[in-house]
């Protein structure tokens, strides 16, 4: 057996593309079947969609798993109506040992937009419920689900991989938590779309925050990091105007001046009736006016008091991100043997069928020699005799016949399977 994961995410897809794929769970049912139909073999099939990442996993026999790449991106490309090749440009293909990586990462929220978050886990346990309902889960992918869900919750209790930031933005989105009894209820005001707004955008929507607004100086610009995130842009004119709305203000701009005073802040607090604002100035220099800290209802954070927290945490947090890997490497290796043993049940079946064909021909043999009269000691020494002749029968063969390699080949397989001690009557030992 063997497992393919495709899909796309927030690290290989923009938010409008992602939300071609998206799936409410009264479509769940009916996509996995249909994606099942269309791959036409008997395989498995569990989908998992959440705000950053669709992905669809298939398990199936090794040998036609390879086969159901091209239909499975086909069928992916033509859920989100799109091509296929624009799909290509967008998704990941994975499979065997690496698609089992891909799942025990997700699930140990190794691959979320915040590194360690916990949700990611109910959404995958979610996911293995409406296959299971569906009818198109399956052993092999219940198996791969399982593991994964172990190894996320060893990865929780033995590691630290969720108490420190490993970035700025992620520390900005923790300080928040802890000012903030529920993000989800935060107006977060972003100042600034380059690359560091981006990021702590990011991290703030994978919260899902009740609104996110994008304030620039270049409106085209904004609107699109706005719409990245489904939120909202507007002009840098209007902050004064509207700062009292935000309980959470973000800027990193290159301006040369400040362009949140002090007045500003002040009657945005008069407004808000001394509700707390949290606000971050990640600019160089400060586009918040540093009297703005003096404010008692005011939470102010700027880049150099953010990276303290962030070089005081860093280290822990990559040793707790290297233990995770750790353990989830001893996971998948343990998924893959598992893999292997699954290929080796055909074979095994077919063994234990041919053993119990021989054993009740020398049965019935053995009665017809008893009702004849033979004494019981003949008809064991016969029985014993008629067992030996045929387990041993395709071994002499292959040792009797071949070239000289294939015989060489056969006398290791014979000495490991029969001669328990690993001796080699040859002189040579196993």
């Amino acid at each position: 057996m063997s497992v393919i994961a495709l899909g796309l995410n927030h690290q290989t897809a923009p938010l409008d593309l992602r939300g071609r794929f998206a799936l409410s769970p009264e479509r769940m049912a009916p996509t996995l079947h249909a994606v099942r139909e269309r791959l036409r073999l008997p395989s498995e099939v569990a989908l998992v969609s959440t705000c950053n990442r669709t992905e669809l996993y298939v398990g199936a026999e090794a040998g036609s798993a390879e086969s159901l790449v091209g239909p499975a991106v086909d069928w992916f490309a033509g859920m989100g109506q799109i091509g296929a090749s624009t799909l290509r440009e967008h998704a990941y293909v994975l499979q065997g040992g690496a698609a089992a990586r891909h799942a025990f990462r997700v699930a140990s929220g190794l691959d979320s937009m915040v590194l360690g978050e916990p949700q990611i886990l109910g959404q995958m346990k979610q996911a293995v419920r409406e296959a299971d309902q569906a009818g198109t889960l399956g052993t092999t992918l219940h198996q791969m689900f399982q593991r994964s869900f172990a190894v996320a919750k060893e990865v929780r209790s033995s590691t630290e991989i969720g108490n420190h930031s490993i970035s700025m933005a992620a520390a900005i989105v923790r300080l928040a938590a802890q000012l903030f009894e529920d993000l989800g209820e935060l107006k977060v005001l972003f100042v600034g779309a380059g690359e560091m707004i981006e990021l702590v955008c990011t991290h703030f929507s994978a919260r899902a925050p009740r609104q996110v607004v994008v304030a620039n100086r270049t409106v085209e610009r904004g609107e699109r990091l706005a719409r990245r995130f489904g939120g909202e842009a507007m002009r840098l004119s209007d902050l004064p105007q509207r700062l009292s709305e935000f309980d959470v203000v973000v800027s990193c701009t290159a301006s040369s001046v400040p362009i949140v005073g002090l007045g500003a802040v002040e009657r945005a607090l008069k407004a808000r009736r001394h509700r707390p604002m949290f606000m971050v100035d990640l600019a160089v220099p400060r586009d918040i006016e540093p009297e703005v800290a003096r404010l008692s209802d005011v939470y102010l954070y700027t880049v150099d008091d953010l990276s303290t927290l962030v070089q005081s945490a860093g280290a822990k947090r990559q040793a707790a991100v290297a233990q995770a890997e750790a353990i989830i490497e001893t996971g998948v290796q343990g998924f893959v043997s598992w893999l292997g043993q699954r290929d080796t049940v055909p074979l095994i079946q077919a063994l234990q069928a041919q053993a119990a064909q021989w054993r009740e021909a020398e049965l019935a043999r053995a009665r017809k020699l008893l009702a004849k009269g033979e004494s019981v000691d003949a008809v064991l020494e016969a029985l014993s005799r008629g067992l030996t002749q045929k387990m041993m029968h395709g071994a002499l063969v292959e040792l009797q016949s071949g070239d000289g390699s294939r015989r060489e080949q056969a006398a290791d397989t014979v000495t490991r399977l029969f001669l328990r001690d690993g001796r080699d009557p040859r002189g040579l030992r196993h």
